[in-house]
């Protein structure tokens, strides 16, 4: 019966079900015969649909690699960043990236608009730090995003040195009064970055009237990074910064043989009212459906140290050149390709958040979301959130990566930004570089144009501009 069934047409399947549906036992049953059937017509018409792209996408990628466009996006970030420099949260250098782009991408001849949204405002100030027992040295400090200063004339107090959160609890009473030094080893950027988040609460739960936590990073040349931290509610608010690997272990080791030791630090950091900014917004209109979206983004802002050229000015400009591509060679999609480069997602994603909150009344009509914010090295993979009809999709999709060399889907998209519409059930999409040097410039005074390399980031350009071109021309929108 079965191997008959095999071989008759989809429209007599489906007849042969509903009469079974009708007839077995009396009451209804799917036929998991007629699925079987219908799933891998569905499969195959899918999958010749994607692969009539093949001719496209072999343009798009000869143009970004070999052709007219090569080198663009990494000489269009060369200029940017050495122009503007590093461009933190509600600082006039952010201000001048955003009409900088706006100016660059018009002048590309994309439709180009601001939304405007709120984001904080932390000033770094000056901000030193020095053993001053047992011996005297100087200590690399960047202090921590949303952290108080100190008095003026700074904190000199003992150092108290523990190992993770756990040995804090267990030394609780020798924190008190004391600078808590966080020395946890790295495990990975999402598991230990939870000291930097939360080691200033933590210590001050039990009385420690500063914290330096080691960088959150797997190697160092004497650098410290920065980045965002969390006051917890109703915690007295202490100083925070993180010091070099190098330095942590140095206090480390002089703990463990039993000398007393004692830094002074001294920050003017501040935190001011919340700054008006915008995010930046970049689309082709699609032709059948232009309400419908498929949205590709980076973030503008970046922070106080270095350039941001990887963190995250590579995802801005790829997210820039994939629309450029397109228009370069004439195409247009059914659905509305928007590139959107993001203000505050530093300090937790707060104008991707506020972008969600005004969109989300139309979230039907976005397709699928995409970011770039693991730097653009050499591509890997395409990661990817979504139903497992949508990755069937993406998987006929990723096949047309092949003179790229990059055909595998892998689970999982991710990102700070597209977080909000992932989480409500939109397919989201992310890059998947060779990026195992990414957290040692991340956050740095390092982040610079020197970590980029040009035909990375062709590569990175051409299989964003394909993705988003072919999700976007589909005659179908990704199943939910």
């Amino acid at each position: 019966m079965a191997q008959v069934a095999v071989k008759l047409s989809l429209r007599y399947s489906i007849l042969v079900g509903i009469f079974m549906l009708k007839c077995l036992d009396g009451r209804p049953q799917r036929s998991a015969m007629v699925r079987y059937e219908f799933n891998s017509t569905a499969r195959k018409d899918v999958a010749t649909e994607v692969a009539g792209y093949a001719d496209v996408a072999k343009r798009i990628i000869d143009l970004a690699v070999f052709g007219a466009a090569q080198n663009r996006s990494y000489t269009r970030l060369a200029d940017f960043t050495d122009t503007i420099g590093n461009r933190v949260s509600g600082s006039i250098n952010l201000e001048m990236a955003i009409k900088y782009m706006y100016k660059a991408m018009t002048q590309d001849g994309l439709d180009v608009h601001l939304e405007p949204v709120k984001i904080p405002h932390w000033i770094r100030g000056k901000e030193t730090a020095m053993m001053t027992l047992p011996r005297t040295k100087n200590l690399a400090i960047l202090g921590l995003g949303s952290s108080v200063g100190t008095p003026p004339e700074g904190i000199e107090a003992e150092v108290l040195v523990v190992g993770s959160f756990e040995e804090l609890k267990r030394r609780a009473s020798e924190a008190k009064g004391r600078i808590v030094v966080f020395n946890q080893p790295f495990v990975s950027y999402g598991m230990t970055v939870a000291y930097r988040e939360y080691g200033a609460s933590e210590a001050s739960k039990f009385g420690a009237v500063a914290t330096l936590i080691r960088s959150i990073t797997p190697f160092s040349i004497n650098s410290p990074h920065t980045g965002w931290q969390d006051y917890q509610d109703g915690v007295k608010r202490i100083p925070t910064a993180c010091i070099t690997i190098e330095d942590a272990e140095l206090m480390w080791r002089i703990a463990q043989r039993g000398q007393r030791i004692t830094v002074r630090l001294t920050m003017a950091a501040k935190t001011l009212p919340d700054a008006d900014s915008f995010n930046t917004v970049a689309e082709i209109k699609g032709w059948q459906h232009p309400e419908q979206v498929v949205l590709l983004s980076g973030h503008l802002d970046s922070w106080d140290v270095g350039q941001g050229a990887m963190d995250d000015g590579g995802g801005a400009m790829v997210s820039w050149e994939a629309l450029s591509l397109i228009k370069q060679l004439g195409l247009r999609p059914r659905r509305t390709m928007r590139t959107v480069l993001w203000a505050g997602e530093e300090q937790g994603g707060v104008g991707a958040q506020q972008y969600y909150d005004l969109h989300k009344v139309n979230l039907s009509n976005f397709d699928m979301v995409m970011e770039s914010d693991m730097g653009t090295f050499s591509p890997v993979a395409l990661q990817f959130t979504g139903s497992v009809a949508a990755q069937k999709v993406m998987e006929e999709v990723v096949k047309l990566l092949a003179p790229l060399n990059t055909t595998k889907l892998e689970k999982h998209g991710e990102g700070t930004d597209i977080s909000p519409w992932m989480q409500a059930g939109v397919p989201g999409a992310s890059l998947h570089v060779a990026d195992s040097r990414y957290f040692w410039f991340h956050h740095t005074e390092a982040d610079t144009m020197t970590v980029q390399d040009p035909r990375d980031m062709d590569l990175c350009s051409a299989l964003w501009a394909v993705v988003a071109y072919v999700v976007a021309d589909l005659e179908d929108m990704l199943p939910r």
